[in-house]
């Protein structure tokens, strides 16, 4: 609980939760500590904090902030109810940035709020993309209505003491909508969380947007329509503010969750304050960033990056078939230009780490087998994210598909990137859920699991953390039957946390079964990281690991590496082939 320093006088309860999601037997997705930090839950909390400081309900009235992230903290509904009544209900429940596949869980956590009379907000990007793109009333928002939750769609800078004032005056509103509102944010309260709070992720680490905005059209992503396609960004100013609040209670590493920081316009600046605040102020900073295909084209943007501190990089890769890529509108993303690109980020020592989704029109499961033997043979990839091509609400292709009717899957659990939501013109249901699993198992086999650890050994990426993931990456799907980025360590369950409308189990059964259950987990699991630390161990210390090649190390050659299987196997890479040759011809300037 963050307490305001006012003495006397009534104290308004605010309670910000990020919800989690249903696993496949309806168990709430929670963990000991788990995988990724919640950037809205930091960024909302900043902004509560900064309201309170500035005592926006008067001088004589506290708030006391709550911050509850489902992935790792139990949202005891009693107990809320409790609270608030020992308060006399004075305060408010914010669902802080509700996905589609929260949105049920969200609900579930609302609805017995509501019930007992607590005031609930609710905003995210379903919300936000469903206000934008769709006719007001489409998935589901009117069960948010029929309850009484009121609905904030948009950002929260500069708007989020209107609900706060609006709750405590009695006359919250049923829809803030600030869709069409974009607020700058250069000298805005930064995203921020107490140290407790960040110490439940693995690595405690932390989050903060630097920008916001993507130039960018892909169909399936829905950032563009909820955060606009103009460059919005934080000041190096405030970005240092955040870093040195951060590093008072201890905490160096950050995710920066812009969707594309390479388009960050000011990237540059970014970096150079975070340079001297690693290089000067001896701040041991470590980074995750996401980018696109073409940043090595970017004059000084790897080498500052590393200087900056990144030591992870996620590549929206998305696919190796140009036409699958047309047909998504990633037009921006060049085949022809990832080998020359993942090289680049492996000169500086970087962890790549790949976004790839699974069915696009031309795949089938055959041909993703394929892909798949051609990336781990050709690509320098470290790690490979998969996902199924899901038509997010929000986005162009949900809204297409609404309009024109097309049949998607009514339950928003599902709508998680790893479940199949609506049909394929060439696999059925079965066999695109079946090979998304099998995915997992072909690209982590033991064989290239030593590969990745060889080239990283050559390359200068850091072997120790690259095995940490690889264990993560090998054994999520197949064991906790989650993605990844909704992994942790150690799964918590509570029989009272199943989905309303499903078969509530024996306390006995349930806790047997999952006392079982994570007995034979981490049994395997153990095998698994015994495994990786042996293969990590001797290839540390074997000498030929440092001089290891191989088909994906390989420079790129003076023909742009036109032989290749990534290039040659697909009609689209041929064709991409043919534009880099005759660009090349008509210019003089060959395009590598």
């Amino acid at each position: 609980m963050l307490q305001s320093n006012v003495a006397k006088g009534r104290r308004f309860q605010l309670v910000l939760i990020k919800p989690s999601h249903y696993d496949d037997d309806g168990y709430v997705i929670r963990w000991w500590r788990a995988m990724t930090p919640s950037n809205s839950l930091a960024a909302v909390c900043g902004i509560a904090t900064d309201c309170a400081e500035r005592q926006v309900l008067g001088p004589d009235v506290a708030i006391d902030i709550q911050v509850i992230d489902e992935t790792n903290t139990r949202v005891d509904i009693p107990a809320l109810i409790s609270h608030f009544g020992r308060h006399g209900d004075f305060g408010c429940v914010a669902l802080i940035g509700v996905q589609s596949n929260q949105y049920p869980r969200a609900l579930d956590i609302a609805r017995p709020l509501r019930v007992a009379g607590i005031a609930v907000a609710l905003g995210g990007f379903h919300v936000s993309g469903c206000l934008s793109m769709l006719d007001g009333h489409a998935v589901d928002l009117d069960a948010c209505r029929d309850m009484g939750v009121t609905i904030f769609a948009g950002e929260a800078e500069g708007r989020f003491e209107s609900l706060i004032t609006d709750v405590a005056a009695g006359r919250l509103a049923p829809l803030y909508n600030y869709m069409k509102e974009l607020p700058g944010m250069e000298g805005m309260p930064v995203p921020f969380l107490p140290k407790r709070y960040i110490e439940r992720t693995l690595g405690s680490s932390a989050s903060f947007d630097a920008g916001r905005g993507c130039p960018y059209q892909c169909s399936f992503c829905t950032i563009i329509n909820v955060q606009g396609r103009k460059s919005r960004y934080r000041s190096a100013d405030d970005v240092e503010h955040l870093v040195r609040l951060n590093w008072a209670q201890g905490i160096r590493k950050f995710f920066i969750t812009d969707d594309n920081f390479a388009r960050n316009k000011e990237w540059e600046s970014t970096f150079d304050r975070l340079i001297e605040l690693r290089e000067k102020d001896g701040i041991p900073l470590g980074l995750m960033i996401q980018v696109d295909t073409l940043c090595h084209k970017i004059p000084n943007f790897m080498e500052k990056a590393r200087r900056a501190g990144v030591n992870k990089v996620f590549i929206g890769l998305e696919n190796i078939n140009p036409d699958n890529l047309a047909a998504a509108k990633k037009r921006q993303n060049k085949i022809t230009e990832y080998r020359k690109m993942l090289l680049a980020w492996k000169k500086q020592g970087i962890m790549t780490i790949a976004g790839y989704i699974l069915g696009f029109p031309a795949d089938t499961p055959e041909t993703i087998r394929r892909d798949i033997a051609i990336i781990k043979e050709e690509l320098p990839v470290d790690l490979l994210e998969f996902f199924c091509l899901t038509p997010l609400p929000g986005s162009e292709d949900h809204q297409s598909l609404w309009k024109n009717g097309t049949a998607m899957d009514p339950d928003l659990n599902k709508y998680d990137v790893e479940h199949v939501c609506t049909s394929h013109s060439r696999m059925s249901d079965k066999d695109w859920q079946d090979i998304y699993h099998e995915a997992w198992l072909l690209y982590y086999t033991p064989e290239h699991m030593k590969t990745l650890l060889r080239r990283a050994r050559a390359t200068g990426v850091p072997i120790g953390n690259l095995a940490k993931y690889l264990l993560t990456f090998s054994t999520t799907d197949r064991l906790e039957h989650v993605h990844p980025l909704q992994g942790g360590i150690f799964r918590l369950k509570h029989p009272s946390e199943r989905r309303p409308g499903l078969l509530r189990e024996s306390p006995w059964l349930f806790w047997l079964r999952f006392g079982w259950e994570t007995f034979v987990k981490h049994f395997i699991l153990i095998g698994a990281a015994g495994r990786l630390l042996i293969w990590q161990t001797i290839i540390t210390y074997s000498p030929m690991a440092v001089d290891h090649r191989d088909r994906a190390l390989a420079p790129v050659s003076d023909d742009g590496d036109e032989t290749l299987d990534l290039l040659t196997k697909t009609t689209g890479g041929r064709a991409a082939v043919a534009h880099v040759k005759k660009i090349a011809g008509l210019t003089g300037v060959r395009i590598a």
